[in-house]
């Protein structure tokens, strides 16, 4: 009997990234559910509603991403760390305690800003009455912000240390608490009262404090996480630890923002353009949202494992864990373009009833919107993935500049002038969308092509 023919490396790397990139991708997809959520009850509740918790949510959401990509500096270097040493527990505990300080310190800072919510939407020139519910709306959710910060550190933590699943389910139980809470607290029932749109944030803060709380008991009950103490000694500094955790993490909250700031901006632009842009905008950025999860997981894959073969020095692997992932999320990326380019009222039909008359102007602007999401989907894969593998070799500095030039430069720059001085209104503003994205894939897959040249890999 002839032994069985061993995997090549790319197909061992294959295999080994689908395993990691699954459970994360499941969790991504199901994060965007924990938002739709959202989506679903406060459309019920009217246009102006609809267009305040957009903008609300944007403003937070941003700073949510960037503080959690900062935080997340703690996954590359668990990674590196575990790739040097197979048990490097101490190395592991300083890297979570340190990203937790920084939680808490972010986390306050973004709480000042969500407490102003409503003079930000007036110096944006947003609509008296929609600036209002929205302030009142961020003035509920910001006590769910240093929850959702301290549970992305713990996510990524109990990732890089092999148990992505725990995000898995974790994520599938915010899903449970989220609706229950909407259905609640915005409506009304159980004898609670109908809250509106301040019920939705008061049920987002709820969330958040059971996803941290969860976290915490899974690391806790698990045998291979415990021996770890992520939680002792939580009050002694490494501040050596602290400064690696800025070097690699300011950079990639400057990306996030870049990206994030490229599509929030989109958000005010298409409130300037009217209420009903604003309404397309948002319901098809949730399914573009929803799409980019998958190749999103893929690239947190990518770090770890790009970043457990840089510890480990071994160059060829970190080359096959690129690829690996690559091929991944682009093999992924034709299904959901199908989609919105065949089925698009149907893909809508998951946050707003396309047939009803009052969400007609709302539908059509964002069919329109989805012909340009297909379009991009390849590009939104692969900068995901490619910031990711270079997040791995602990490269984000020029990453961080190069999305600042494709964003902003290319991106932002198309969407104001196609949206305002042309005819084009709001699908303007889409184009501009993806010029952004074109750009920064190209820049970022140039980068990480020439990584041995450039000496970003291990000699």
């Amino acid at each position: 009997m002839t032994a069985a023919k061993p995997l090549s490396p790319l197909r061992t790397e294959l295999r080994a990234t689908l395993q990691l990139a699954a459970p994360l991708a499941i969790a991504n997809l199901l994060q965007m559910l924990v938002y739709a959520i959202d989506v679903i009850f406060v459309a019920r509740l009217g246009e102006a509603e609809l267009a305040a918790s957009s903008l609300a949510t944007t403003l937070f959401g941003l700073m949510m991403w960037c503080t959690i990509g900062l935080t997340g500096a703690c996954a590359p270097l668990i990674s590196a760390e575990l790739g040097r040493r197979r048990h490097a527990v101490r190395e592991v505990r300083r890297s979570v305690r340190m990203a937790l300080w920084l939680a808490v310190i972010c986390g306050l800072l973004a709480m000042a800003v969500s407490a102003n919510g409503e003079r930000l939407m007036l110096l944006a020139g947003q609509d008296p009455e929609v600036s209002r519910l929205a302030g009142r709306f961020l003035e509920i959710l910001l006590w769910a912000t240093i929850p959702n910060i301290m549970a992305g550190v713990l996510r990524n933590a109990v990732s890089a240390l092999g148990r992505p699943v725990f995000a898995t389910a974790i994520t599938a139980l915010a899903i449970v608490v989220n609706a229950a809470g909407n259905y609640v607290f915005v409506f009304g029932h159980f004898g609670a009262p109908a809250m509106g749109l301040d019920g939705s944030a008061l049920s987002s803060v709820l969330t958040a404090l059971a996803m941290l709380a969860a976290y915490v008991a899974a690391i806790q009950a698990d045998r291979r996480l415990r021996r770890y103490h992520l939680f002792g000694r939580w009050w002694r500094a490494e501040w050596a630890r602290f400064r690696d955790m800025l070097r690699i993490g300011l950079p990639i909250a400057l990306i996030i923002l870049a990206e994030g700031g490229l599509f929030s901006s989109a958000a005010f632009l298409m409130g300037l353009i009217g209420q009903a842009q604003l309404a397309g905008h948002t319901v098809a950025l949730q399914v573009a949202a929803l799409a980019f999860q998958i190749p999103f997981g893929i690239g947190q894959a990518a770090t770890i494992r790009v970043g457990y073969h840089y510890g480990a020095g071994d160059i060829a692997a970190v080359g096959h864990a690129g690829k690996a992932a690559l091929i991944l999320a682009l093999g992924y990326m034709a299904l959901p373009a199908a989609l919105m380019i065949g089925v698009p009222r149907w893909v809508l039909s998951l946050y707003v009833d396309p047939a009803a008359p009052q969400n007609a102007r709302m539908v059509g602007f964002a069919v329109q919107y989805l012909v340009v999401a297909a379009a991009f989907q390849l590009f939104d894969g692969m900068q995901a993935v490619l910031a990711g593998a270079l997040r791995g070799l602990q490269d984000t500095r020029v990453p961080m500049l190069l999305a600042l030039t494709g964003y902003w430069l290319f991106g932002f720059t198309t969407s104001a002038a196609l949206g305002f001085l042309t005819s084009l209104g709001g699908l303007g503003v889409w184009l501009g969308l993806a010029m952004g994205l074109v750009v920064v894939s190209a820049l970022l897959l140039h980068r990480w092509q020439k990584r041995e040249q450039l000496g970003l890999v291990p000699v």
